[in-house]
């Protein structure tokens, strides 16, 4: 599955974001691989950051990701950059954003 996240950067950050995602720690990494994440990309617009991540199951994944201590290594370092994540009508939360056309599953479709 493919989902979208929304977050955004604390202000004066973006250079310690970016630095910070250069290379994510390899521990992660095989976190990421151990719960079904396959990918995750990040965009940046100004201060706002949009993720596509590609997992077997997102929900499963966080879920595992809850308890694991690569995970809160990161996020509590990562927790000096972000901001906020957004939901899908912009209130705080970490859920995925509505997908509202994909061009290449149009594609197969046709």
């Amino acid at each position: 599955m493919r989902v979208a996240l929304h977050s955004e950067i604390k202000p004066g950050a973006i250079e310690w974001y970016r630095e910070s995602h250069a290379v994510i720690p390899t521990e992660l990494v095989a976190t990421f691989d151990r719960v079904g994440i396959r990918s995750w990309t990040i965009y940046r617009s100004g201060h706002r950051l949009f993720h596509d991540v590609i997992c077997d199951d997102w929900e499963a994944a966080n879920a595992a990701l809850d308890g694991d201590a690569a995970n809160a290594r990161w996020q509590e370092d990562i927790g000096r950059f972000v901001e906020v994540f957004r939901g899908p009508d912009g209130e705080d939360g970490y859920s995925p954003l509505e997908l509202m056309w994909d061009l290449e599953a149009q594609k197969r479709r046709s």
